[in-house]
């Protein structure tokens, strides 16, 4: 299981670790407060660099009446042209120098707003990285704490490169996979969720290519990490002949299995086996609904062998020349 953001959330600015809203393992949400780092040395620069500001406005107000004053004087001749264009340059000066402040008072509110930290995404605390009191830095590599994201949750695994092109044609269908996640020895049904996106690139060394599904998981039953099986739906197959796998016998040539004929008698028949699902398979073509053929002892066969069928679970009859037969019927497949 891979969740889709994780997070590690660092400090931005030095300080003190005064305060810490969140308990480790708690549900967190985007916007919550987490930390807070002791704001005074950010407070007294954002004073000094307000009140620097309200200084260098003043000269500017002061420099502007004095240039509007040159303005009137210069064209009666009763001031030299020289000191007009002097007090526009002060003019010019005084308003770079309040833009200048005006970026100083933005960069100690944003300093000021960095300590205090809140959650950047909706997910699980893990456990507490720094504790109360400590002195944090910018520059720290380690973080404060880690989010992580688990509802929504992803797995992500992988198909062969020869599965792919079936798969890619039901996305290009606009078609929705389910993808099922299973524990780890397959008996349980974790989740049911959908397949979200494909891998840009095969694996070279394995023939695979990844594929992640997205869960939902109000229920937090799965967790970052947790190993699963995922089993992705392409297809679905109803009223097909079914077969436990057991029974099919392989050659170098063809597939096989041993026909059971009404007079106790086995015959070889060829089969053509489809898609196969947990312990049974599809079969296309030699077989019928109905149909018995042997499942266990197969090695001891040949054609016309002599069998006594029984159902799975019941003892023979008698003891010479026992098979155990199964009946094919009709079922579904995935």
């Amino acid at each position: 299981m891979t969740p889709i953001y994780t997070v590690t959330v660092k400090s931005r600015v030095d300080g003190q670790l005064f305060n810490i809203y969140y308990k480790e393992g708690d549900l967190v949400h985007q916007g919550d407060l987490l930390v807070q780092i002791d704001p005074r040395p950010y407070e007294a620069a954002l004073t000094q660099a307000q009140g620097q500001l309200l200084r260098d406005k003043a000269a500017l107000e002061n420099a502007r009446i004095d240039l509007a004053r040159y303005q009137a004087l210069v064209p009666q001749r009763a001031a030299p042209e020289q000191q007009l264009a002097t007090q526009q340059a002060t003019v010019s000066q005084d308003e770079g120098n309040v833009k200048f402040d005006e970026g100083a008072v933005a960069a100690a509110q944003t300093n000021l707003y960095y300590t205090k930290i809140t959650a950047p995404i909706t997910g699980l605390i893990g456990l507490r990285l720094v504790d109360p009191g400590n002195i944090v830095h910018a520059a720290d590599t380690n973080g404060l704490l880690v989010i992580t994201q688990i509802d929504p949750i992803s797995v992500i695994f992988t198909v062969s490169e020869d599965q792919l092109p079936v798969v890619l044609a039901r996305l290009r269908a606009r078609q929705t996979l389910e993808v099922d996640a299973y524990s780890r020895d397959m008996t349980t049904k974790l989740a049911q969720g959908t397949l979200t996106t494909v891998d840009n690139q095969i694996d070279q060394s394995t023939g695979t290519i990844r594929i992640r599904a997205t869960f939902d998981n109000k229920r937090n039953e799965l967790f970052p990490n947790q190993f699963v099986n995922a089993r992705l739906l392409v297809e679905q197959k109803r009223g097909v002949v079914i077969l436990p796998t057991a029974a099919i016998q392989r050659t170098s040539d063809y597939t096989f299995v041993f026909l059971i004929k009404p007079d106790s008698t086995v015959t070889i028949r060829k089969v053509t086996a489809g898609a196969t699902e947990g312990d049974n398979s599809e079969i296309t073509s030699g077989l019928n609904a109905g149909d018995e053929v042997v499942l266990t002892g197969v090695d001891k066969l040949q054609e016309g062998s002599r069998v006594e069928a029984t159902i799975s679970g019941q003892a023979p009859a008698s003891g010479k020349g026992q098979a155990t037969a199964v009946a094919g019927g009709k079922g579904g497949v995935k």
